[in-house]
């Protein structure tokens, strides 16, 4: 059994697993029928990760399986509202009622070089320069997991995704808003932190 971490609430199921070689991966039992074609040309561990999700929701919700709108994975049938995320070995699922988003990365100082695409100036300013690359990890994070839930083609990271002061040694009630000239949502995130690894939930 495959799962690593359990960070489930009482608003939501988040399961967090990790690869492990003696498991049992069938893709023609995982795999939704519509799906088969999408991905019969994955790189093998692109698969593996699809194939953990998949194996976390038959766990969990048996007779549902996952498909796409747009690139956007869905539930079906639609009683759920779902996010998925992955970074090899690990694979991660939510299931909520509402609106959920998660994420995550791996900490990596090459971070540093992409600030410039997704930082904006308010956060730049609460960084702790000895945490730089924890902190833009944490923030772009939380980021993904704010586009998860709530995105636009026309949006960026930078300009439209705003993550509020916090601290590492407690990242918990982060604040977090979606903004443009027409809109403006608040939503609250936390932070986990496992290994070399943040993960981060938006809901």
């Amino acid at each position: 059994m495959p799962l690593y971490r359990d960070f489930s609430d009482d608003k939501a199921t988040i399961l967090l697993w990790k690869y492990d070689e003696k498991e049992e991966l069938n893709s023609q039992f995982l795999v939704e029928a519509e799906n088969y074609e999408k991905i019969k040309d994955y790189h093998p561990t692109k698969l593996k990760e699809l194939l953990l999700v998949r194996k976390i929701l038959k766990s969990v919700l048996p007779d549902h399986k996952i498909l796409y709108r747009d690139r956007e994975p869905f539930l079906f049938p639609q009683d759920f509202e779902i996010s998925v995320t992955h970074s090899f070995p690990y694979a991660a699922l939510a299931i909520s009622k509402s609106k959920i988003g998660i994420d995550i990365e791996p900490f990596n100082p090459k971070i540093k070089r992409i600030q410039h695409k997704f930082l904006n100036e308010d956060e730049a300013h609460f960084i702790e320069k000895e945490k730089e690359v924890a902190y833009l990890t944490v923030i772009w994070s939380l980021k993904e997991s704010l586009y998860k839930i709530h995105h636009s083609n026309y949006w960026s990271l930078k300009k439209h995704y705003e993550v509020k002061p916090f601290h590492l040694d407690f990242p918990f009630n982060i604040q977090c808003r979606v903004h443009d000239d027409k809109v403006s949502d608040l939503f609250k995130a936390r932070v986990e932190f496992f290994e070399n690894y943040c993960f981060t939930i938006v809901d």
